[in-house]
């Protein structure tokens, strides 16, 4: 067996760098490049050896790890997780700014590689620069932080570690089962030493995506269920995305005649004008769909986990006799509220559904009220869209954009209002097109997921919508996406604060405070921000657009643009789309001298006696 004797930060690179992938489209690669922010935990070695392959492995510079991280999360969502990127950074808070994207990875099941230095091994130069000393455990660092919001944690202590280590990685990032993030930190020392690696480490690697086949028994049992139902349901996450599984799944629809909705992360699985897509779920969702699960005797989850604005806090299925089967690839997510569980591939376990249930259908009403529905829905939609307000409403705006937008243009969205109005007003015309970053809800994923979505989306435009306040919190990597050349569109819908917050506040029984800038300690008048200057500071294009009827010729001109544009539009803090009729569960305070805080108790109380406890 031949060798090459190589550093650990070139072994790692050349390793990463021979993976690929078996899609559908051909053999491509599997890691297409990193983010990186360099310090002197990684600048030294890791970088080195990005230096050498930087024109087939490209490195794009980062502004903040959090926001790179959160690009890279974006990007292989835009991938539907075939391709990903490597995200590298320094030691210590350097690592740790990437924590809170590891946990947007990790709620949402996506394949987040993320390499940073870490303390030297020896010990010999303790303390060093950015290390935390445990003075309980000397071999912990700031990069144990990880442990508790990663899939796969590693610290590289010894140059044969990595033949273990590595592979590992990127079969729990691979699996559906298992898909999340992996941390690996690299101590400092241990990075720069050599190594004879064997050369069969280096060779090209081909993966194949898993499609792990359900258990025939849990098969049967759920055709079982499913024949026994006159008024079942479908809810629709993001794993049918992920599985590929939009069109097989449709298929059973209309065989069946089961109606579906769709939850934040599946919404465009399928698009708008599918007869029996009924329309998005839950609290952010119409009640087109929600009714149906009110009285459903089945309901049959795909591909989510079964958030609490999926289910309104688990107060949407008013039915005591229901029944749930769930396919999931994760058993932990199928078995939730004791479901019937399916586990393995969405597309496969379809697909054999679709063969045993051919003789089934549901009752011929059922689907009258859905087509019913849908239109009350629909119409509903028409209205806010075109509904006339002093100040324009989220509705106006993200209405006037998707009569603009193609079916190859993507939205990216997080935090606040926008993720609610986009999916209940956006009607969806292309597969996996919106990113809409509900699962961790994480404010700032906006434009950094918009940079990510970027390099990954070639074919359209990709549209951010975002607050001011999410904003705000992060929008350096503006500056990155003009000096890669990798456009967006940024409409920066402002309301002066945060506004859903505010709603929420209020609608619990409290006073303002402390959410739009109005309600702020201040020392003199409340103002605003010039995003536009802002964003013309980066390097970016922008324009205000002062009233409604202008933001279709102002589109445009974004669409023309070459480069990264900013739409900034004030819009209404108090006007939203409502059509869900689905509760929520939030703390309100047990006791309280303010009377609309009491009322705000009574009212949970009785809202409450609606939840499902556990069943």
């Amino acid at each position: 067996m031949g060798t090459i004797r190589l550093t650990v930060g070139q072994a790692i690179i050349k390793f990463l760098n021979n993976q690929y992938i078996q899609t559908d489209t051909g053999v491509q690669k599997y890691i297409n490049g990193t983010f990186g922010i360099f310090g002197h935990g990684n600048v030294t070695c890791i970088a080195e050896a990005l230096y050498d392959i930087k024109e087939e492995f490209p490195t794009y510079r980062g502004q903040n790890e959090q926001s790179m991280a959160l690009a890279a999360i974006a990007y292989a969502r835009a991938k539907n997780r075939e391709q990903i990127m490597l995200v590298t950074t320094s030691v210590g808070p350097g690592a740790t700014n990437m924590i809170t994207a590891a946990g947007v990875a990790y709620t949402n099941s996506l394949p987040l590689l993320m390499l940073s230095g870490d303390v030297f091994d020896s010990r010999l130069s303790h303390p060093v620069l950015q290390q935390i000393e445990n003075e309980r455990d000397s071999t912990s660092s700031a990069s144990d932080c990880f442990k508790a919001i990663t899939k796969y944690w590693d610290r590289i202590t010894n140059p044969a570690q990595l033949m273990q280590s590595l592979p590992q990685a990127i079969a729990m990032m691979l699996d559906p089962r298992t898909c999340g993030p992996a941390y690996i930190g690299v101590c400092q020392d241990t990075q720069s030493m050599a190594y004879d690696y064997p050369e069969s480490f280096f060779t090209k690697k081909i993966h194949k995506l898993v499609r792990s086949r359900a258990d025939k028994e849990e098969i049967n049992e759920a055709v079982r269920i499913i024949k026994a139902a006159k008024k079942p349901v479908i809810i629709a996450g993001g794993g049918v995305l992920l599985s590929n599984a939009s069109e097989v799944l449709n298929d059973l629809a209309l065989q069946c005649q089961i109606p579906y909705g769709t939850t934040v992360s599946g919404k465009t699985a399928f698009l708008a004008n599918e007869e029996l897509n009924i329309g998005p779920v839950g609290v952010p969702g119409t009640k087109a769909i929600n009714v149906l699960l009110n009285e459903a005797d089945v309901v049959i989850n795909i591909g989510t986990r079964l958030q609490d604005f999926t289910t309104g806090s688990w107060s949407i299925f008013k039915n005591e006799d229901v029944k749930f089967v769930s396919i999931n690839a994760s058993r932990f997510d199928a078995i939730k509220h004791n479901s019937h569980c399916v586990v393995g591939d969405a597309k496969e376990i379809i697909k054999e559904l679709c063969e045993e249930l051919k003789d089934y259908k549901a009752d011929i009403k059922l689907i009258n009220q859905a087509k019913e529905n849908k239109k009350i829905y629909l119409k509903y939609v028409e209205d806010k869209i075109n509904e006339k307000n002093e100040i324009p409403s989220y509705a106006n705006v993200v209405g006037i954009i998707n009569k603009l937008a193609t079916g190859k243009d993507r939205v990216i969205t997080a935090a606040g209002g926008l993720p609610g109005e986009v999916n209940t007003i956006w009607q969806s015309k292309g597969f996996n097109t919106i990113d809409n970053e509900y699962g961790f809800s994480c404010m700032g994923y906006e434009v950094s997921g918009g940079y990510g979505s970027a390099i990954a989306n070639k074919d359209g435009q990709n549209i951010v919508f975002t607050g001011d306040g999410s904003y705000m919190m992060l929008n350096t990597e503006i500056y990155s996406s003009v000096l890669s050349g990798d456009k967006m569109i940024v409409i920066v819908c402002d309301n002066q604060g945060y506004a859903v917050i505010n709603r929420l506040q209020i609608n619990q029984g409290a006073e303002p405070f402390n959410n739009l800038i109005q309600d702020c300690k201040l020392a003199g008048d409340p103002f605003g921000v010039d995003y536009v200057q802002h964003a013309k500071a980066m390097g970016a294009n922008g324009e205000f657009v002062s009233k409604i009827e202008d933001l279709e010729e102002a589109y445009l001109r974004a669409k023309a643009s070459s480069k990264t544009y900013i739409l900034h539009i004030e819009v209404s803090k108090y006007n939203w789309s409502e059509h869900g009729d689905a509760w929520w569960e939030v703390g309100v305070p047990e006791v309280s001298k303010k009377e609309k805080i009491v009322a705000a108790r009574k009212n949970y109380e009785e809202n409450v006696k609606a939840q499902r406890k556990g069943v």
